[in-house]
């Protein structure tokens, strides 16, 4: 049954901050960028803008996993090697939602913060998901390491996230060369047809 009357416009208002929030922190910086504007933009004040959140970091953490969320849409599977290149190149188009993220990255380390749950899961997620591909690609002569593949996504997770560390200090990091460095470190050879590397 399709939801209607309050519940279906308060989603449906949730789900326009969001977006809003996400248009905004990619164009002009997460810490440049105050909730007021993307409350205006939206039509609210800051306590109606918050009502649909359960804090400021909540709102914070949803805008992340929107981005999540739109990265899936836009790239049939994110999480396969050529996939997370294309976010990867993505992102050095985005530094505010970089910003965000490792932001909030390092402060979800608190179990009892708001961001600690979804950064929880995404990095099980991730880490699966990508030694599942490597171990895929393993099989297939692709990849020339004698590393467990657990073990390698871990170091593909960590190396993404430091570079993008390095890359809001020292803007001149090539984000997409280091990640593609960094495959062939452990011999990553692309499918038939091409590939990022």
């Amino acid at each position: 049954m399709a939801k209607r009357g309050p519940y279906r416009k308060g989603e449906a208002k949730r789900a326009e901050i969001l977006e809003t929030a996400l248009e905004i922190f990619a164009a002009e910086g997460y810490r440049g960028t105050s909730l007021r504007k993307v409350a205006a933009q939206c039509g609210l004040s800051m306590p109606g803008i918050m009502h649909y959140f359960e804090s400021r970091e909540d709102l914070l953490t949803q805008v992340l996993r929107r981005r999540d969320e739109d990265a899936r849409a836009r790239h049939p599977d994110p999480l396969s090697v050529a996939g997370a290149f294309e976010v990867v190149a993505e992102n050095q188009h985005t530094p505010g939602l970089v910003e965000l993220f490792v932001s909030l990255a390092a402060a979800a380390s608190d179990p009892g913060h708001p961001a600690h749950a979804f950064f929880e899961e995404r990095y099980r997620v991730f880490r699966e998901t990508l030694a599942a591909r490597l171990e895929e690609a393993r099989g297939q002569g692709r990849i020339r390491s004698d590393l467990p593949s657990e073990r390698l996504a871990a170091l593909v997770l960590a190396a993404t996230d430091g570079i993008q560390l390095q890359w809001m200090v020292d803007r001149s990091i090539d984000m997409s060369q280091s990640f593609a460095d960094l495959f062939q470190l452990f011999g990553w050879v692309p499918p038939e047809g091409g590939g990022p590397v």
